[in-house]
């Protein structure tokens, strides 16, 4: 009796304790299921201890079937071929050649010469090269009683060398030009004035260059030029620029500091042709140093480069100085991929105007210059470029131009007063007027790849010019355009074309007079009429290293007048021979 009131006191505290723990802090309730698997034993398995007796009145008896074999020896002469691994054919690469000469001559006694060599040392860290061009013709023009010949040689030897963390290079040139002032027309003088005059002009240049990069260096680059330019009437111009450019990193942009020293002086034998008397001599002497800080900023489709241009002049033949302010400062945003790019800026500079650059523009200038720098205060543009579809290329873009001093190439005046050496004042040579001058431009581009061995490209501009002097822009035209091709035609066959149009221009013919101003000079505004050009060339290549050319230029025979009376040459074709060798 005393056990079992032992055990109920037991249970009954057990239960009170569990109750009270409930009221104090209740942990909830949780159900767990306990699955075990099954795992039979050998036990659990039976078998049939005997097999049933199939009493079937369709079960048949097996019969005992014997059989064998009756070989015949059969003769065989087949040989199982060894496998092999199937290769893939690979395309040998074209064979490189340092060296390649070509010549090709013409009608109007036409000669076209290239010469190209190049050297590697080093393992290719070093390489020199040496390159020779000469295009001349002899050919005559029926508009004209004076000689149309012209001679163009120039003479390039370089030197560059290629470290893992820099690369240098120099570079000599020789040039020699030879141009007449032909601009004379049929019956404008009698014979014995024709034949007094003598129109050539012989131009000579000599320059050097250096450059230098360096990787991992706050100074990225550097470049020198010297030149020496002269001509056969004694007028002489040198030239020394000097570009460093050094790049700053701070935090995620990079800013880059292109600094600019440009020196020019040079001197003219004769005066000017708006005098009556070559009585004295023209010197020039520029100086600029200009230093361009700018910021570079990245982002997913923005490229945006802020900027600006401190450039200080100072003409030392005059006294005269100025200190120039310009924006530089151009953006791209990639709105859509690579199909829509809007691009734009506004950028100014002081550029630099020589005797040499004038010569290159139009080589019909009189030796008797005004050498001035231009005002370029600024030129916005806007545009958008980018891909129409996979082959298909475009590039539109609007732009708005301010220049004081812009250099324009109109006709000295006709000085028969004159007795220089040289017969370039018979209105046969262009002077240069500076003008202040406002340009709004359109400019649109179309390029097609229609495969990798057919390009076709279209290009045109629009202008619309304001002067200050409220005269013409002179021959400068209002529009421009040029269509090309390029097709190959397959590994032997190549061709190529271009067109190109020029539209009218406006030019100024005068005559000296005495005691007078150039503006109260006798002078008449003339119209050039706008011209095609269409030219083409093909080519045959027998091998690697052989080639024959052809080339067809104003295959149209128009007699155009790129200046006033100067006249082109007619319809030119010119044939020749490409070789490429090792040296």
């Amino acid at each position: 009796m005393q056990r079992k009131n032992y055990i109920f006191s037991i249970l009954f505290l057990s239960l009170w304790g569990a109750v009270f723990a409930q009221e104090t802090d209740d942990i909830g309730t949780e159900t767990v299921t306990v699955v075990k698997p099954y795992s039979p034993t050998v036990s659990d398995a039976f078998k049939i201890k005997s097999a049933p007796n199939l009493n079937d009145s369709i079960v048949l008896q097996k019969k005992n079937i014997d059989y064998s074999i009756f070989s015949v020896p059969v003769a065989s002469t087949f040989t199982p071929a060894k496998g092999k691994a199937s290769k893939v054919k690979r395309t040998p690469p074209p064979t490189l050649y340092n060296s390649y000469a070509s010549v090709g001559l013409g009608n109007y006694n036409n000669a076209l010469v290239e010469l190209y060599t190049s050297r590697e040392f080093n393992r290719g860290e070093d390489l020199l090269d040496f390159g020779l061009n000469h295009h001349s013709s002899r050919g005559a023009i029926e508009t004209t009683p004076l000689d149309a010949d012209f001679y163009n040689t120039k003479f390039d030897a370089s030197y560059a060398k290629k470290d893992r963390d820099m690369d240098w290079g120099a570079s000599v040139g020789l040039q020699h030009q030879l141009y007449n002032w032909y601009g004379i027309e049929n019956g404008a003088f009698d014979e014995a004035t024709v034949a007094g005059i003598d129109e050539t002009q012989n131009y000579f240049n000599a320059q050097a260059k250096a450059h230098l990069n360096l990787e991992d260096s706050y100074f990225k680059s550097g470049k020198v030029l010297l030149r020496r330019f002269w001509d056969t009437t004694k007028s002489g111009e040198n030239r020394v620029v000097l570009e460093p450019s050094v790049e700053l990193p701070i935090t995620e942009e990079l800013v880059t500091i292109n600094a600019k020293l440009d020196f020019v002086n040079g001197n003219f034998k004769n005066a000017s042709l708006n005098n009556t008397l070559n009585d004295g001599e023209i010197n020039y002497s520029q100086f600029q140093v200009g230093i361009n800080p700018s910021l570079l900023v990245l982002r997913d489709d923005l490229t945006l480069n802020l900027g600006a241009n401190f450039v200080y002049g100072l003409d030392t033949e005059n006294s005269d100085s100025n200190f120039y302010i310009y924006p530089a400062i151009t953006a791209s945003y990639r709105l859509v991929d690579e199909t829509v790019i809007a691009y734009g800026g506004i950028e100014g500079q002081l550029e630099q105007n020589s005797y040499y650059d004038f010569v290159q523009d139009n080589p019909y200038v009189s030796p008797t210059l005004d050498i001035q720098p231009t005002d370029k205060q600024y030129e916005g543009h806007v545009g958008i470029k980018g891909q129409l579809m996979s082959n298909v290329g475009y590039n539109i873009k609007g732009s708005y131009t301010a220049e004081n001093r812009k250099p324009l190439f109109f006709l000295n005046p006709q000085n028969l007063f004159r007795t220089d050496d040289k017969g370039y004042y018979y209105g046969n040579s262009f002077q240069v007027f500076y003008d202040d001058v406002k340009t709004l431009g359109i400019f649109g581009e179309l390029n097609i790849d229609v495969n990798r061995n057919f390009t076709l490209g279209v290009n045109a501009e629009f202008f619309d010019y304001d002067t200050e002097t409220d005269n013409p822009a002179w021959n400068l035209p209002s529009i421009k355009g040029s269509v090309f091709m390029d097709y190959q035609i397959n590994k032997q066959w190549y061709l190529g074309a271009n067109l190109f149009y020029v539209g009218e221009r406006e030019d100024l013919m005068a005559q000296a007079i005495q005691n007078a101003t150039p503006s109260e000079f006798p002078a008449t505004i003339v119209t050039l009429d706008s011209f095609f050009d269409a030219n083409a060339h093909a080519g045959y290549r027998f091998n690697e290293q052989l080639s024959i050319f052809v080339k067809a230029s104003n295959i149209a025979n128009n007699n155009y007048q790129r200046w006033a009376n100067f006249r082109v040459q007619g319809f030119q074709a010119l044939a020749g021979v490409s070789y490429k060798f090792d040296f």
